[in-house]
C-alpha cells in the first residue's frame, strides 16, 4: 500500500500537480468516504423544506413537553385556574331580549355574573398571552398540554401500527400461499370499513366512559385500522427480497424462519418504514383532532388539540374569541406539514438514485 501511495505521489510530481499533494499528504488519505448514514443525513439537509419541517417539529416538541415547566399556570401535570379571571366566576345562561321589530329573541351561552351583569372572557394580556377559557384556564398553557397528549397519541399509535404491520406483512410476504391469502383478505376487509361511522358507533358505546381510558379505546381502534398500509408495504418489499442471494445464504446456514424475517428481511426495509411512519404521524394527529372536534375523542376536560378546537363549533367563540381555539388549529396544521416535509426529505435521502 505504501509503495502504491509513493507511486501516486511521484506521478503527481512528474505531472506538476503539486496542489494535489500539499504538505506531503498521500492523495488516497485525502479521499473522504461517507458512511451510508452520513450520506442520508447529507441528502436530507439539502432540502430546505426538510430543514423547515425538522425545525418546526423541534419547536412543537419543546413547546409541548418543556414549555409547561416554565408556565406559571401549570402544576401537577395540568393547568391551574386563574381565580381572578372573569370566566372563573361567571356561568353560562340563556337570556331573552326584545329585538328592533318587537319580537322576543333568545341568546345562548352568554356569560353573566351573579349580579346579572354581562362580561367577557379574559382576552390577550401580559398575564395571559392567549387569554383564558370558560373555566379560567390559561389558553397557552392548555395548548402546551394539548400538544403533549396529541403528539404522544400519534407516536404510540404509529409505533403499534408499525409493529403489527411488520409482523403480519412479513409473514404474508415470506410464506406466501394460504398465509398470504388469509392476511391479505383481512387487509382488504379492514380497508373497506367506513371509519367515521364506526367511530360514531364506538363513541355511543363508550359514551359513559368519562375518564382517560376512553382515549385508550380510541387509540386501539385507530391502530386496528391503520396497520394495513404498513402490512402492504412490508409484504411487497419482502416478496422482492426473499429470492435475493443473501437470503439463499441465510437459508443454507440453517437460520430459523423468525431470524430470516426479522434479522435479515425487515432491516432491509427500515428506510421505507421510517418514511411511512413519518408520513403516517401527521395522519394520526389529524384523526385525533377530528375525533376531538366531533366530541368522539378524549373526555371533555382533557387537554388535546382536538378538544380545544371543538369550541369553534359555538358561534360565540368562533366569532368573538378566536384566541381560544385558533392556536390549536395552527399547531395541528404545522405538525402535519412538518411531518410531511420530513417524510418527503427522508424518502429522497434514502433513494439510492439521488445524486450526491
Amino acid at each position: 500500500m505504501e509503495e502504491k501511495n509513493q507511486e501516486i505521489n511521484e506521478e503527481a510530481v512528474e505531472n506538476g500537480n503539486f496542489n494535489d499533494n500539499l504538505h506531503g499528504e498521500n492523495l488516497t488519505d485525502r479521499v473522504k468516504v461517507l458512511s451510508p448514514g452520513m450520506t442520508v443525513v447529507k441528502r436530507f439537509f439539502r432540502s430546505k423544506l426538510s430543514i423547515f419541517g425538522l425545525a418546526v417539529l423541534i419547536f412543537l416538541f419543546a413547546f409541548s413537553f418543556i414549555g409547561p415547566l416554565f408556565s406559571p399556570w401549570s402544576a401537577n401535570g395540568g393547568t391551574v385556574k386563574d381565580t381572578s379571571s372573569p370566566s372563573y366566576n361567571y356561568t353560562y345562561n340563556t337570556i331573552a331580549y326584545t329585538g328592533p321589530d318587537g319580537e322576543t329573541y333568545y341568546a345562548y351561552n352568554v356569560v353573566i355574573d351573579e349580579y346579572g351583569n354581562y362580561s367577557s372572557l379574559d382576552g390577550i394580556s401580559g398575564k395571559h398571552w392567549l387569554g383564558t377559557d370558560v373555566d379560567g384556564n390559561d389558553v397557552l398553557t392548555r395548548l402546551m398540554f394539548g400538544g403533549r397528549v396529541s403528539l404522544t397519541i400519534g407516536f404510540i399509535v404509529i409505533i403499534l401500527e408499525t409493529i403489527l404491520g411488520c409482523i403480519l406483512g412479513g409473514l404474508a410476504g415470506y410464506f406466501g400461499g394460504w398465509v398470504d391469502q388469509l392476511i391479505m383478505r383481512i387487509v382488504d376487509v379492514l380497508s373497506c370499513i367506513p371509519t367515521l361511522p364506526i367511530l360514531l358507533i364506538l363513541s355511543a358505546i363508550f359514551d359513559n366512559i368519562v375518564d382517560i381510558s376512553k382515549l385508550y379505546f380510541i387509540m386501539m381502534f385507530i391502530t386496528l385500522i391503520g396497520w394495513v398500509g404498513i402490512a402492504r408495504l412490508v409484504r411487497g418489499q419482502i416478496l422482492s427480497l426473499r429470492e435475493q442471494e443473501f437470503m439463499l445464504a441465510a437459508k443454507c446456514s440453517g437460520l430459523s424462519t423468525g431470524k430470516k424475517i426479522f434479522k435479515h428481511l425487515i432491516p432491509n426495509i427500515i428506510p421505507q418504514l421510517v418514511v411511512s411512519m413519518t408520513m403516517g404521524l401527521g395522519s394520526v394527529i389529524l384523526m385525533e383532532a377530528t375525533l376531538g372536534y366531533l366530541g368522539l375523542g378524549a373526555p371533555l376536560g382533557t387537554a388535546t388539540w382536538g378538544n380545544i378546537i371543538q369550541l369553534a363549533q359555538q358561534e360565540r367563540f368562533r366569532n368573538f374569541y378566536p384566541n381560544i381555539w385558533l392556536g390549536a388549529g395552527v399547531c395541528i396544521t404545522l405538525a402535519i406539514l412538518a411531518f410531511n416535509f420530513v417524510g418527503d426529505g427522508l424518502r429522497d435521502a434514502f433513494d439510492p438514485k439521488m445524486k450526491r
